[in-house]
């Protein structure tokens, strides 16, 4: 199914788009004013080359007077450095040089600039009526040097606009999708309070009955009564600050299995590993964590077409976390979840997290969704798939901070 989530990613990969194609546009426009600045500054040098050389052939007074002012004064920003035959050094226009530079140090610092004239240009040759002839060996013009750096520069500004774009984007629509997750939870919990209302009404109506004295289903009501009080309280936490105590990790876990192994196919075998202390505490939300092991554990049942089994591994972990978590590394614990299910397609693994996608006929897919939600947003940890392997089940971890 498409979800929104679907468009989601569409919108972003349209914005990466556009900024390439932007960023393309812009460079090869930027070559083309290049090109067209270097060949000018190509046809400078050499009309600098007639010029110097016709200074040198003439006679002419007047002619003179004109090619030194209009042609060779006229040049104040390209770099020049002439040079005779044998490579010595006559003269530099241009040419940046510290004042105060102490003679060698000026030679020097000519040579290191004609070398890199060199490598960026073939020298325009000066021929003289007797014969002799000079070199001109020029640079870029200090324009034509931000004309080709302007391209990385404005790819920059443009990669930099587009990745603010794409987490402005991405938070408002996190934004978006809090709200509707929070407005979802309230009004659930607000819709569950009237029937649960009256069914413990009529539980203790039947309790006071004479009719129904020492029947066992009364009990059996009370026990799903406290489990829909229980679903209401998670519902009513979505969306506040869930308090976190420390509670029994192994207590906790045995628990929330207890409850779901009753209501379940007699078929599903669930076990209980640990490699931690028997008193080992998590920081943990107890009716949102049952909650995150029931769906993860309900799935794994659907996967398991009602017949299997499921282990549930608590262990110790060295998670490094990132600059945004609080707890320091190395003070995690894990929950393991192991079906001997189906197992998720290798391009599936990050998808089961979308809140929509759902295997099933019937099903909003929301289960592993809320479950990450709640691990990953408030209780600071982790859930992953760890492993999964088609035909033979599938492990989900989830990291809690001690």
């Amino acid at each position: 199914m498409i979800t929104i989530y679907d468009q989601k990613s569409r919108v972003k990969i349209l914005v990466a788009v556009g900024a390439l194609l932007i960023g393309a546009a812009t460079v090869v426009y930027t070559n083309i004013l290049v090109r067209q600045v270097a060949r000018r500054e190509q046809e400078q040098i050499q009309l600098y080359a007639k010029a110097q050389r016709y200074i040198v052939n003439t006679e002419e007074e007047g002619g003179l007077i004109f090619v030194q002012e209009q042609i060779i004064n006229v040049n104040k920003t390209i770099p020049i450095i002439f040079t005779n035959e044998a490579g010595l050094i006559g003269g530099a226009r241009n040419v940046d040089l510290p004042p105060h530079l102490a003679p060698a140090d000026s030679v020097a610092r000519l040579r290191h600039e004609l070398a890199l004239m060199k490598e960026r240009h073939q020298p325009i040759v000066v021929e003289y009526a007797a014969g002799a002839r000079d070199y001109i060996y020029y640079n870029d013009s200090h324009l034509l040097a931000q004309l080709r750096t302007y391209p990385l520069v404005q790819l920059g500004v443009i990669t930099s606009l587009a990745v603010m774009a794409y987490f402005a984007f991405s938070y408002s629509k996190r934004s978006e999708q809090n709200r509707v997750w929070v407005g979802l939870a309230k009004e659930t919990a607000h819709q569950l309070g009237t029937p649960l209302s009256s069914l413990v009404g009529w539980q203790s109506y039947l309790r006071e009955s004479e009719r129904f004295a020492n029947e066992p289903i009364i009990e059996e009501l009370g026990k799903d009564i406290r489990r829909l009080e229980i679903i209401t309280e998670r519902f009513s936490n979505i969306g506040s600050v869930p308090v976190l105590n420390d509670e029994n990790l192994l207590q906790v876990t045995r628990n929330a299995i207890d409850y779901l192994q009753s209501r379940v196919s007699k078929k599903v075998k669930f076990t209980i590993e640990t490699d931690l202390p028997l008193d080992t505490p998590a920081r943990v939300n107890v009716p949102l964590f049952d909650w995150v092991v029931e769906n993860i554990c309900k799935n794994a049942v659907d996967a398991m077409e009602g017949r299997g089994s499921i282990t549930l591994h608590l262990r110790r972990v060295r998670v490094r976390r990132s600059w945004y978590r609080r707890a320091a590394p190395g003070r995690q614990v894990a929950v393991d979840i192991t079906d001997t299910g189906k197992g998720i397609p290798k391009n599936k693994l990050e998808s089961v997290f979308l809140p929509g996608f759902t295997t099933k006929r019937r099903g909003w897919g929301l289960g592993l969704a809320l479950a990450k939600r709640i691990i990953e947003n408030y209780h600071e940890g982790r859930l992953f798939v760890k492993w999964s392997e088609m035909g033979r089940g599938t492990t989900f971890r989830i990291v809690l901070n001690q």
